[in-house]
């Protein structure tokens, strides 16, 4: 998250427990920083969950005045799943995640931030498979703003079980929405990135951003080889710009 510049406030961050709409107990990171936050934002991770590089994004996204919480999205799995190092473990299990409970638990999330912190608007930001629930939790009327990093607009075909929510037939009653996208990314082909595109002709406070030359994954994870530094700075400006429009 290094091209994330920390604001200048002091923040604490501790490790909490957010209950599910079914009454799971799931695991979240929450930070917030010193003095009142200005607003609430729910951060759904990437596919491998909540870990130190998501205690880090929360505790810069809060040095800027949010409050934050970040869920658990494999809270419900087995434990041989949730402590797979493999990707392609949690990958297998995503066609039997519940939507409902997915979205449900960023929900949960924001309604914690509003009693603990006090906030009146929250807003949800995601990454990858996030990236695609934030384009779904924006749509339920709970979020006040999204922002999707290179989220699924078509979530893939081994991804759709009988739970699963799909962003398009919902993204028309979408929340102003920021969507960030690389021109190279193949779980976002262009085709997609054009048909949400149609789906916002009518919605100017919904912008979609494209980095032409960026693959996936280009702006959260330093230790990736797609991650492109620049493009990921840029990325920031304008996500901190749009959460805190003037």
């Amino acid at each position: 998250m290094a091209e994330l510049t920390p604001g200048v406030l002091e923040v604490d961050v501790e490790h909490i427990v957010v209950k599910g709409p079914d009454g799971a107990l799931v695991d979240a990171i929450h930070a917030r920083p010193d003095g009142m936050p200005h607003s609430g934002l729910v951060v759904h991770p990437d596919l491998m969950g909540v870990r130190p590089l998501f205690d880090d994004l929360c505790r810069r996204l809060a040095t800027h005045g949010f409050a934050v919480c970040c869920p658990e999205p494999f809270a419900r799995a087995a434990v041989e799943v949730r402590a797979a190092e493999d990707p392609a473990v949690r990958m297998a299990h995503v066609a039997e995640l519940d939507d409902d409970l997915q979205i449900g638990d960023l929900e949960a999330s924001a309604d914690y931030l509003v009693v603990h912190d006090d906030v009146r608007e929250v807003a949800v930001l995601g990454f990858c498979i996030g990236g695609m629930q934030a384009l779904k939790a924006a749509a339920t009327g709970r979020f006040d703003r999204a922002v999707a990093f290179y989220g699924m607009v078509v979530p893939p075909p081994s991804w759709v079980g009988a739970a699963t929510r799909r962003p398009l037939d919902t993204a028309a009653e979408v929340c102003p929405t920021l969507a960030v996208f690389g021109g190279r990314d193949e779980w976002t082909p262009a085709a997609d990135v054009e048909a949400l595109r149609a789906a916002w002709a009518s919605r100017p406070d919904c912008v979609i951003v494209e980095y032409p030359d960026a693959e996936h994954g280009f702006v959260h994870a330093p230790e990736r080889p797609t991650h492109r530094p620049d493009d990921a700075a840029d990325a920031w400006q304008r996500v901190l710009a749009f959460l805190r429009p003037q």
